[in-house]
């Protein structure tokens, strides 16, 4: 799969009297793996959800590989391979996990020349993308409710990333994992990227984007306060970008 850059330019979004998102840019280059970083109502969730199709921006461009495209609504963003995995992982209890990998792509065949669902098929192809994926569940006929966290976290990663996905974009996605769980995240990501798919962190925890990043972006109150590459910048720095909104190599911060 060759890779795709994504770029957001000059992206503004105000909620009434409240601006969520200030004048922000972001460059992703082909195959690579950017953590989105900054405290809370920093506007990294916003400005993610107008990558993917959840929200419009007032003012401001989206790019892929160089030509500008405009999402009406996640779906629009999904066929242009745009996926997200939100942190409640937007899954539904009740369904078997190829249920829900398959959720709204359902496969179908004919029976009697009436179509109907082809669960077995859905089954089948599910564990070939979790083999794919080197992520384990008990079975893809248990419903989701029965899976632990993890295993949830695996059913909406295999999910997105079944169907020819450009861009992956993860909400917290270790939060509330243990450590074995975190370390397959980790590694289902840096196979992502080997694969040329690009993704994009929002995480409170840096050392996750140290670990596997290769860019990071600090937000802060709506703009962004500055961008590093990992192998250019140290936890602490990042750190006190995200406090004081200002960062150390240039002049200036955050506006008020």
């Amino acid at each position: 799969m060759s890779g795709t850059h994504i770029e957001m330019r000059g992206i503004s979004k105000s909620f009434g009297a409240v601006t969520a998102l200030r004048d922000v840019s972001l460059d992703l280059p082909a195959g690579s793996v950017m953590g989105l970083v900054g405290d809370n109502a920093a506007g990294k969730s916003t400005l993610m959800k107008v990558l993917a199709g959840a929200i419009q921006p007032d003012r401001g461009d989206i790019l892929i590989d160089g030509e500008k495209v405009s999402f009406a609504s996640p779906i629009a963003a999904r066929e242009a391979g745009i996926e997200m995995i939100y942190q409640d992982f937007a899954l539904v209890p009740e369904l078997t996990v190829a249920q829900n990998i398959f959720l709204g792509r359902e496969l179908m065949h004919r029976v009697a020349g009436v179509p109907v669902l082809d669960r077995a098929a859905m089954n089948d192809r599910a564990r070939e993308l979790f083999t794919a994926l080197g992520l384990r569940v008990p079975a893809v006929t248990l419903p989701v409710l029965a899976l632990s966290g993890g295993q949830q976290q695996a059913v909406a990663i295999a999910r997105a990333t079944g169907f020819d996905a450009r861009l992956v974009i993860m909400d917290e996605p270790t939060a509330n994992l243990g450590a074995p769980a975190i370390e397959k995240v980790r590694e289902t990501i840096t196979r992502l990227k080997k694969s040329g798919v690009s993704v994009i962190i929002i995480s409170h925890r840096l050392e996750d984007i140290f670990a596997i990043g290769d860019y990071m972006m600090v937000m802060k109150q709506g703009s962004v306060v500055g961008h590093r590459e990992v192998h250019d910048t140290e936890s602490a720095e990042i750190v006190e970008m995200i406090v004081t909104g200002q960062d150390p190599r240039r002049a200036g911060g955050v506006p008020a």
